[in-house]
């Protein structure tokens, strides 16, 4: 069986396109949209959503919403989340073109700001059939609030580089093992790739299924901060980007984030996991940078 895909290299793309008769690889992107609407998850809403993007290097990326039953709503991840967290977590330099079913809600519009020129960003709805034209995202929210309101014109936005030189120092006493490095390697990689300007309190989860894969996820942080995406649902995009089945079948998490932070991670991730994936064993890392020292509670999804 043919895993569903959620990135489409350079060199296939143009093949699509050219097979297709399109004369750019923009053009593609809204013939996308309807197979990846096929890939989202929504059982509350039943509403399928699907996201097209196309970056400079010439990489389609794609993305779904996500629902979670018994769960509030705000734990969803919306389908232009999704795109960009898969981009980031195939180091994209950028997304251009984004073509996506359905309008972008005020949500979604707020956390496309956190890229570089944002107002730039061309997008396509693709149920309106009176109008086939990109138009920039300054279209869609004339009047944005975002990181350049907040951040010093330095500060890397998403999409970009990011090191928070977060370490792990397990020389402790008492007998102290590590249950499963390669686990806890993979949350503290992605907890320095978390994009978390305005809170200072980076974090990252990485998930293990019953087969042995890792899957991570970074947290990203949005100017107007209700629109960012936590940890555990950026690794759950990872999972079902990687071709993961039913969420049952994630058997171990690891949380990576600082110690005494300010916005703490642990609570909600358990509550996420214990309702769809309620054996999977959690365990949480609390870590400063390097002067810092790092220590470790273990515990069980109850």
């Amino acid at each position: 069986m043919e895993l569903p895909r959620f990135v489409i290299g350079a060199a296939e793309a143009e093949s699509m396109a050219k097979e297709a008769g399109l004369t750019s690889l923009v053009q593609l992107l809204p013939i996308l949209v309807a197979s990846a609407q096929k890939l989202a998850r929504p059982p509350i809403s039943n509403y399928h959503v699907g996201a097209v993007g196309l970056s400079s290097d010439g990489r389609i990326f794609l993305g779904v919403n996500l629902e979670f039953p018994n769960l509030p709503l705000h734990h969803s991840v919306h389908a232009e989340q999704f795109l960009f967290n898969n981009a980031a977590a195939n180091s994209a330099p950028d997304l251009r073109f984004l073509a996506v079913s359905s309008a972008p809600c005020g949500h979604c519009r707020q956390f496309l700001q956190e890229i570089r020129n944002s107002t730039d960003l061309q997008l396509l709805i693709t149920d309106n059939q009176n109008d086939s034209n990109f138009k920039p995202l300054s279209q869609f929210i004339p009047h944005p609030f975002g990181p350049n309101d907040l951040l010093h014109k330095d500060t890397p936005l998403l999409l970009e580089p990011h090191d928070n030189g977060l370490i792990l120092d397990f020389n402790l006493s008492n007998g102290y093992t590590r249950d499963n490095p390669n686990l806890e390697n993979s949350a503290l990689q992605a907890a320095n790739g978390s994009h978390a300007p305005y809170s200072g309190c980076p974090s990252g989860v990485a998930l293990m299924d019953c087969e042995g894969k890792i899957y991570r996820g970074s947290y990203m942080e949005s100017a107007a901060y209700n629109p960012s995406l936590g940890p555990l649902q950026a690794a759950v995009v990872a999972y079902v980007a990687g071709g993961g089945g039913g969420y049952e079948k994630i058997v171990e998490a690891v949380l990576v984030e600082k110690t005494g932070a300010k916005v703490r991670q642990e609570d909600t991730t358990r509550l996420l996991l214990r309702l769809i994936s309620p054996q999977c064993a959690f365990r949480v890392v609390h870590c400063g940078c390097p002067s810092s020292v790092c220590r470790k509670a273990s515990n069980l999804c109850e």
